[in-house]
């Protein structure tokens, strides 16, 4: 059985479309259309059904991609560590939120790169669904989410957790009155402005529901799209607003924004590492990933 076939053959089980399989493999859907036929002629059996979103691969299909992707994955790996010396620099792209990616991922990395020289690193900033749907289609080889991607195209692993807190400038604790914040009650900062990151308010409403039970009231008096902006709008006094405590624990220490409130259970944010499936056997990018689990058990 052609090696090529099956190559192609685990890409579209994994990309659950023949157009992404073939922007995967670099070639163009009809050839992936041909290839896979020509494969279930050989077998004389349908590997896949065909929908007019992508392709649903039968039980015979998923037997064989059981069988066989171990062993292709095992392949690429022993082809791909022939390029991986001193000679040959690999470039590893990396897609994910631009705080997170800014703050704790890259500083990651180029430490990797300063020790190893294995590869050069190019990155880009997005929202989950744009850096998951670069990920699908090749353009990125990891991707940093918020959201656990579904499907066999992609694989993601638990990165770390980021807690929640709610912040304002001190003045604020003044015109609300030290102490009257309590997880139990959000009626006091009914009326006061947010510094949000979208309309929707995506960072307070989850805050609120978890703490408080309910939905916040108010509308953003600041939205913009970096919650580095946000943390010194907040500083400013521009009003309350939700972050990550990583990005504002050095406002904290220096009194620039204190923590309203201290629940019991404070908010908590999952970040996942995605790659596609099979990639982990590339060398720079499976060293890429182990460093960045690594590096991870130490944020906080």
């Amino acid at each position: 059985m052609d090696l090529a076939l099956l190559r192609t053959f685990v890409t579209v089980h994994r990309a659950g479309s023949f157009t992404r399989a073939a922007a995967l493999l670099g070639l163009s859907q009809p050839a992936v259309t041909s290839q896979i036929r020509t494969l279930e002629r050989q077998l004389g059996r349908p590997l896949f059904l065909r929908q007019a979103r992508g392709v649903t691969p039968t039980s015979i299909g998923d037997e064989l991609a059981h069988k066989a992707a171990p062993h292709l994955d095992a392949l690429v790996e022993i082809a791909e560590s022939g390029l991986d010396d001193d000679s040959s620099l690999r470039t590893l792209h990396l897609a994910g939120p631009p705080e997170f990616t800014a703050e704790r991922a890259l500083p990651a990395l180029t430490e990797l790169i300063g020790d190893h020289h294995g590869f050069a690193l190019r990155a880009s900033f997005g929202n989950a669904e744009e850096t998951l749907e670069g990920l699908s289609a090749g353009h990125h080889d990891l991707a940093i989410s918020t959201v656990r991607p579904r499907g066999a195209l992609l694989t993601a692993t638990p990165l770390c957790d980021e807690e929640h807190v709610l912040v304002a400038a001190p003045c604020w604790t003044t015109r609300i009155g030290t102490g009257t914040v309590c997880h139990k009650d959000a009626l006091v900062l009914e009326n006061l402005p947010l510094v949000e990151v979208h309309e929707s308010l995506p960072l307070v409403s989850r805050y609120w529901a978890a703490v408080f039970d309910a939905r916040p009231a108010a509308s953003g008096t600041v939205v913009v799209p970096d919650l580095r902006a946000v943390l010194a709008c907040a500083v400013k006094g521009a009003g309350l607003a939700v972050l990550p405590r990583y990005l504002c624990a050095a406002a904290l220490d220096r009194g620039d924004v204190v923590a309203l409130l201290d629940p019991p259970v404070p908010p908590l944010r999952t970040y996942f590492l995605a790659v596609r499936t099979g990639t982990l056997a590339m060398p720079h990018i499976a060293r890429a990933h182990e460093w960045l689990l690594h590096a991870a058990a130490d944020w906080s």
